[in-house]
């Protein structure tokens, strides 16, 4: 699988740490723990990914870079 950026933040609101992948529309997941949240992201790619293929709706090629790893 692809290697995409994944973002990882604490939410009050749901009181636990959310992952997304900015590449990949909509995919998010939730979890206690940093751990946990990212284990459950890397399981929503997969899915995302698989029913991407499935509908023949084009897999994105990793793009996204926080300003903070690129080089000037």
């Amino acid at each position: 699988m692809k290697n995409y950026h994944i973002n990882i933040f604490y939410s009050e609101e749901d009181e636990g740490y959310i992952a997304d992948i900015p590449d990949l529309k909509a995919c998010s997941a939730f979890g206690e723990t940093p751990e946990e949240a990212l284990r459950e992201v890397q399981i929503a790619k997969a899915t995302w990914i698989e029913a991407a293929l499935a509908e023949g709706i084009p897999v994105p090629t990793p793009r996204y870079k926080p300003v903070i790893y690129q080089t000037f």
